[in-house]
């Protein structure tokens, strides 16, 4: 009697391989997405904090995310993961109507948002975050 095995267990075993990797593949994708969504909700913590900071020690908002480092409220500008870059969208100071006009202030960074218009896995945009 020889010992092996059949052509029937062979393709079982494959294709119950290729149903797990089925099942994982979609898992394991979304897994690393949430990290980088995660990583990128911490950054935008991090920049936005040390946005605060910065205008409530100096009463005016930096002109460059540059200057969060030249003054140590940031170690290095933060990467925006889902980008793969540290360039981010940067919201400009706009006076009201009736305000006056202060041109440090107005050229100040109040917020930053992703450059990516892709959509996250709650169905909205990381530029809007």
């Amino acid at each position: 009697m020889k010992k092996g095995f059949t052509l029937v267990e062979i393709i079982t075993v494959l294709v119950l391989i290729g149903i797990l990797v089925s099942i994982v593949l979609p898992i394991y994708r979304n897994a690393t997405l949430r990290a980088k969504e995660a990583v990128l909700k911490e950054n935008l913590f991090q920049i936005r904090d040390a946005l605060n900071k910065f205008y409530k020690d100096k009463h005016k908002y930096p002109t460059d995310l540059e200057d969060l480092v030249i003054h140590k409220y940031l170690r290095k500008i933060p990467i925006d993961p889902i980008m793969q870059s540290n360039e981010w969208d940067m919201i400009r100071f706009e006076p009201e109507e009736m305000e006056d006009f202060d041109p440090e202030i107005a050229e100040g960074i109040i917020d930053v948002r992703s450059l990516s218009h892709a959509e996250s896995l709650d169905g909205s945009k990381y530029s809007d975050w």
